[in-house]
């Protein structure tokens, strides 16, 4: 097992400007944004007032260290679109994606999973090259907008994208649209029940990417709350995954669960695995400060 730290390397069009004071400063493309972030409890490298000169919106609501659930307003302090285009490349693969400012402080992109992209990326075309009869088939489970899925896609898999919410399916798909890729086949369901069906029916993929949030509701209310439900969601993924030819990315994003917790799952489910590779996921800014932003566990044949 291989304990480590990640943070992405092909990031032209995203920059960590500044952190610290519960909040951190960031460039998406041509637009800058200043949001709440819990983890960020050191002080701001740069003064109030060159924040507020460089941001385009400012995140606000009752309290900075708002779970990310909680809704709260953007202040816009210049001109900028509602929506707006970005882009990410690695190798050959060009991923372009919509972002956009919502009432969750999100924007439609978590930057520091770029170096899950890259391995995604990899994974499913070695897995490919090795089997040129048969597409690699991956599963996307919490899928979000889906840039996930755009970079399985775009290296040549099968991809089935499955999130609860149809609104963020929809943004998914225009993602796709923007990427020039075809066929992702669009699943708006709880992810549980979807991958207990999917066991019933014998299914097998390649790639599983599990990225579960914290928090959450399913389509019919189901409640869904990560220390609860990722025991048995880890244990019904692993009878899904293909025991010769296979890559699997987990993501956990509550504070209280550790890399070693997710490597404890994993071999739990799946038995111990040699190249197993987990660790904490991190951006850093311009001034070295280094913000960790959830742990991740991974593993692969190839």
């Amino acid at each position: 097992m291989q304990i480590d730290t990640l943070t992405p390397q092909h990031w032209k069009s995203y920059e960590l400007i500044d952190s610290g004071g519960f909040e951190k400063l960031e460039r998406f493309g041509e637009f800058i944004t200043a949001r709440p972030e819990p983890q960020a409890v050191w002080d701001k490298s740069l003064s109030e007032n060159d924040w507020r000169k460089q941001a385009h919106a400012i995140f606000e609501n009752n309290s900075i260290r708002d779970e990310m659930h909680e809704k709260g307003n953007w202040n816009m302090l210049k001109k900028m679109p509602e929506r707006w285009q970005m882009e990410y490349k690695y190798k050959d693969n060009l991923l372009k994606f919509k972002a956009s400012l919502t009432s969750f402080k999100h924007v439609g992109v978590f930057p520091e999973q770029a170096a899950n992209w890259d391995f995604i990326m990899d994974k499913t075309k070695a897995i490919g090259t090795q089997n040129k009869l048969k597409t690699p088939k991956v599963l996307n489970l919490f899928a979000y907008t889906g840039i996930a899925s755009l970079a399985a896609k775009s290296a040549g898999a099968e991809v089935t994208h499955v999130d609860a919410l149809k609104q963020l399916v929809t943004w998914a798909n225009e993602n796709r649209e923007m990427s020039s890729l075809t066929d992702i086949r669009w699943v708006v369901e709880d992810a549980v029940k979807y991958v207990k069906r999917e066991v019933r029916r014998g299914s097998v993929y390649q790639g599983i990417i599990l990225d579960p949030p914290a928090y959450g509701r399913g389509t019919n209310g189901e409640k869904w709350i990560l220390e609860e439900g990722i025991n048995e969601l880890v244990k019904l993924v692993a009878q899904l995954l293909d025991k010769e030819q296979h890559f699997l990315v987990m993501n956990l994003y509550s504070k209280g669960l550790s890399a070693l917790i997710g490597a404890n799952l994993i071999e739990n489910a799946f038995g111990k695995k040699n190249k197993l590779h987990i660790g904490e996921l991190y951006l850093q800014d311009n001034f070295e400060k280094k913000l960790p932003l959830g742990v991740f566990c991974r593993f692969a044949s190839v």
